[in-house]
């Protein structure tokens, strides 16, 4: 795991962040085990308190496992859940809003699809 944290959200969901992104990268696979919450604390110069919050919104959330006196893994289907959670976050985030924008300024869906398929081609 690599990153640095920003004042934008609490240190704890960007922890949760970052493991998630090394599970859709590829650097955690399912049934690896993640780094533990003393290790990251260490890492990134954190309270442990703070790391075992977001390793435990993960376990939570279904993406990590414990298993008792070994650590954390990572589930089964993790990557396929974060996947969807991401879009969905991306469709509510973005998606809704660029629609209301566009029937606010009368943009056909044809238009709109133009549009999406020139900034994807940039």
């Amino acid at each position: 795991m690599n990153g640095s944290f920003n004042e934008l959200s609490a240190i704890y969901l960007q922890i949760a962040a970052m493991i998630e992104d090394d599970v859709l990268r590829g650097i955690l696979c399912e049934g690896e085990q993640v780094p533990s919450t003393n290790e990251l604390a260490r890492a990134y110069n954190i309270n442990p308190a703070t790391a075992a919050k977001g390793v435990n919104l993960l376990v939570d959330e279904g993406v990590l496992y414990k298993r008792r006196g070994i650590g954390m893994f990572v589930a089964e289907g993790a990557r396929t859940a974060i996947v969807q959670k991401r879009k969905n976050a991306f469709y509510d985030a973005f998606v809704t809003q660029l629609a209301r924008e566009a029937k606010a300024l009368e943009i056909s869906k044809e238009e709109l699809t133009a549009m999406i398929e020139r900034a994807a081609s940039e």
